[in-house]
């Protein structure tokens, strides 16, 4: 194969190595995102896995083995000092102790593939309170309490970033490209991957899950609409761009008529008013994102126009990819070279991620997981939410159903009672009560 240069941001990683030492990785999670980090960073010069943490040891070792690592490579270490002693040698350490991944001196940046909103903010806040910064491939905690999460980071002058090659921040790479270039924003979004379903449930998908190296509850979050609601919502907390109606539109608008679709009324679309968040089931887009954006001259507008990029007055960005874990590497290293953010929350509250009911609910009950059988995500804007009294996704699970709740309605704080044993809830209701400046 013919040897080129390294150039661009691969040029500067590898001189980042050379100058300093590979950026070394503390992962948490070994699940399918997190086998993908393992395998990815094995492949990258400048850039390592020192510690990987889960509760279950053979799935980091099963990755281990699949990113081409030789027996013995992962190696148990129970504290931090045993973290680093593994490091030193050449191996990746296992552990079951978040704490002790975030407290080891040779890690420098903690990545979250736990999928938990409580684990990820445990997490997060451990590595921030060991100087270390933290990608979060955990949007269900990051649209939770992600600005909490942030401001705690900022002052500890450490980096909290989304992950890049996740929807959102691939979406924030074309809004703040349109931006540059002094366009409008009129909507951004992404293309829904998967058949939507709302009331899909994993025992259905079991064997499709199984073909797709999967968990049944991670695909059906996909499928029954939660992640695309989750992601949106992170997209509208970085941006401030907000859901046109609850649950947004979600036309099956294609690659073709996506920019005159979801535009404003007056320009011919289905929107409201330009600044809007939504996805599209239409043909074309998935597995991308987009960014529908409108010059504002007339000399711009004619010249997007004759290079095909569509017959205006508003244009649809596509970027057809998103690499999902394979890119997370790249946001940690940014992290640690540039103290630099690929996504981060507004220091304000944007939109909110509620939860609906899939099934008849009675008191009593304690809700399961996202992506399970009790409910699925429901994005609107904070106002509605707060004036709804939404219950957040993220504090769904382990809640307590206290009225009954009908298929199709929505979970409150007046019909659920969240699980105050967890961090994440208390964490949550301190920051819903300092919003109260935020309302009217």
């Amino acid at each position: 194969m013919t040897a080129i240069d390294r150039i661009g941001f691969a040029a500067e990683l590898d001189a980042y190595a050379r100058d300093n030492r590979p950026i070394t990785i503390g992962l948490a999670g070994a699940g399918q995102m997190g086998t993908d980090i393992v395998v990815q960073v094995a492949l990258m010069a400048g850039i390592r896995i020192g510690a990987i943490a889960t509760r279950r040891p053979a799935r980091p070792l099963a990755a281990i083995a699949l990113a081409g690592h030789e027996d013995g490579h992962g190696r148990p270490a129970g504290t931090p000092e045993a973290i680093d002693r593994v490091i030193d040698a050449g191996g990746i350490a296992l552990t079951d102790d978040l704490a002790a991944l975030c407290a080891a001196g040779r890690i420098d940046v903690v990545i979250d593939a736990t999928g938990s909103p409580d684990l990820g903010t445990f997490l997060a806040l451990e590595a921030i309170r060991n100087g270390k910064h933290i990608v979060m491939l955990n949007v269900e905690a990051d649209i939770t309490v992600g600005r909490h999460l942030a401001a705690e980071a900022k002052r500890a002058g450490v980096v909290y970033t989304g992950s890049a090659g996740d929807e959102p921040a691939a979406t924030l790479e074309l809004i703040g490209f349109a931006q540059s270039l002094g366009m409008d924003i009129v909507a951004a979004g992404k293309g829904k991957n998967n058949p939507l379903r709302f009331d899909a449930v994993p025992s259905e998908y079991e064997e499709e899950a199984l073909a797709r190296d999967m968990n049944a509850r991670m695909l059906v979050e996909f499928i029954d609409g939660s992640k695309t609601m989750v992601e949106m919502t992170a997209i509208a907390n970085c941006t401030g761009l907000v859901p046109d109606v609850a649950g947004m539109h979600g036309p099956s608008a294609t690659v073709d008529n996506l920019a005159q679709v979801l535009c404003t009324v007056e320009d011919g679309g289905i929107l409201s008013a330009p600044g809007r968040v939504d996805y599209t089931i239409g043909k074309g887009v998935a597995p991308g994102v987009f960014c529908i954006a409108r010059p504002r001259h007339d000399r711009a507008v004619e010249r997007m126009a004759d290079l095909k990029v569509g017959p205006g007055p508003c244009f649809a960005l596509v970027r057809p990819f998103h690499l999902t874990s394979l890119e997370t590497p790249l946001s940690a290293a940014r992290a640690v070279m540039f103290k630099r953010a690929d996504m981060v929350p507004l220091d304000r509250p944007v939109a909110e991620c509620g939860a609906v009911a899939k099934r008849d609910l009675q008191p009593g009950e304690v809700l399961g997981r996202i992506g399970e059988t009790d409910y699925r995500g429901f994005a609107m804007t904070w106002t509605e939410g707060r004036a709804s009294r939404a219950l957040p996704l993220g504090l769904a699970e382990k809640a307590t159903v206290s009225k009954p709740i009908k298929t199709g309605e929505r979970l409150t704080h007046d019909n659920c009672t969240a699980d105050d044993g967890l961090l994440v809830t208390r964490i949550r209701r301190d920051l819903d009560a300092a919003d109260a400046r935020f309302l009217g």
